[in-house]
Parts: C-alpha cells; sequence; structure tokens
C-alpha cells in the first residue's frame, strides 16, 4: 500500500507540474498532439507539416477565430461569459465555452472525452499558456495540431489534402469549408460538402469578415 500510494503522489506530482515545463518548451518547440501520438502508437496515418502563421492565408485565420471563438483576442485563455452560459444551461453547452487557447492545452496535453475533470484541468492550463505564449503561438499551435479529416493534422496538411493547395493559397471559401470540419474532422470533407455543410461555410464565411484578429499582428504577442 506504501508503494501504491508513492506511486500514486508521484503520478500527480507529474501531471500537475509537467505543464509548467512542457508549456514554456511549445514556444521554441512544435509540439503534437496527443491524438497524433496515440495514431503513431496504434499505427494510424498522420499526416502534419508544420507552418508558421505568417504562412497561413488571413482567411482561415478569420474564419476560425469567428467559428471557434469570437472574443480570442478579448479573453485571457478563458471566456468566463461563454463559460457562466454553460454553468447555467447545466453543462448542455460545453462546446460552445471553448476557447481556441482551452482546445489548444486539451490537444497537446489532455485526452479527447468531456469529462468535469478533464475541463477543470484544461482551464488554469489554458490561462497559463495564454500567459506564456501569447495569442499568435496559440493559434499557430492550434492551427498546427488540430485535426482536418482522418489523420490529417495542421492547416498546411489539411489544405494539401482537400484542396491541393498551399495553407497560404486557401481562398475564403474553401477556408470556411476546412474550418467546419473541425467540429466532426471524421464526417464532413470540405473537398465534397453536403448542402448543410456549404450553408454552414457560407455562414462562417460571412462571420469572418468582421471576426476580431487585430492581436494577431506580427509582433503583438498579447
Amino acid at each position: 500500500m506504501a508503494r501504491l500510494r508513492s506511486v500514486v503522489l508521484w503520478t500527480i506530482a507529474l501531471v500537475a507540474f509537467a505543464p509548467l515545463v512542457l508549456v514554456p518548451l511549445a514556444t521554441a518547440v512544435p509540439p503534437a498532439s496527443t491524438l497524433m501520438a496515440w495514431q503513431v502508437v496504434t499505427g494510424g496515418p498522420v499526416d502534419r507539416r508544420w507552418v508558421g502563421l505568417d504562412e497561413v492565408s488571413p482567411a482561415v485565420i478569420a474564419s476560425v477565430v469567428a467559428s471557434e471563438d469570437s472574443r480570442f483576442c478579448a479573453h485571457e485563455g478563458v471566456d468566463w461569459v461563454e463559460l457562466n452560459k454553460v454553468l447555467q444551461s447545466n453543462g448542455e453547452r460545453l462546446r460552445g465555452a471553448s476557447t481556441i487557447t482551452m482546445q489548444t492545452v486539451k490537444n497537446v496535453f489532455l485526452w479527447q472525452s468531456r469529462t468535469v475533470v478533464r475541463k477543470a484541468i484544461e482551464i488554469p492550463l489554458a490561462m497559463f499558456a495564454d500567459t506564456v505564449w501569447g495569442k499568435r503561438r496559440t493559434l499557430e499551435i492550434y492551427l498546427n495540431v488540430a485535426e482536418w479529416g482522418p489523420g490529417v493534422f495542421g492547416i498546411e496538411a489539411a489544405a494539401l489534402h482537400h484542396f491541393g493547395r498551399s495553407a497560404a493559397d486557401v481562398s475564403p471559401a474553401q477556408a470556411a469549408l476546412l474550418v467546419t470540419t473541425l467540429p466532426n474532422p471524421g464526417l464532413r470533407d470540405p473537398a465534397r460538402p453536403t448542402s448543410t455543410h456549404r450553408r454552414l461555410a457560407r455562414t462562417i464565411e460571412a462571420r469572418a469578415r468582421g471576426a476580431t484578429t487585430d492581436c494577431l499582428a506580427p509582433g503583438v504577442s498579447l
């Protein structure tokens, strides 16, 4: 029992303190996601090509912000306004309160299933990452670790896979189609969209025109 207790305590300590090292490390080293690691372990396909934020079409950036986190430039990793709405709805809108920062730390450090425990870890971790990474690096990591199709990770691999062009050359319409795959990358194909998929993409494209992305200007690290 003493040995088991020791193992449990060390495991808890490792989980608690590992991000203090790994989050700063990710400012300089391109991180992978836990899902990518699982794909490698299980022999699944992994297609990922890292690109800097300056190598991504502004249309993609605007579409992601408009679709996934419209207040990305305003909050500090956690959108307390949206989170409060989740609490008032008894957790029914869990995805709606998940900021880009929260999704990024989940993808890089945590597991995929939606649980209260994961969310409790995700919130302080997102606040820490927002402070260390800043907005540009956070979005850069997010775009490069998100899954955009079965085994397709990162916006560069996604643009090449679905449209045969680099992330820098994606059009506003293509950007919106790509972004609509993020909630269900295994079910939605941006290259062969359904009528519902196209309708959703048109909505995102319209919202992207008014998306606030000033915090992502070169040299800005807010």
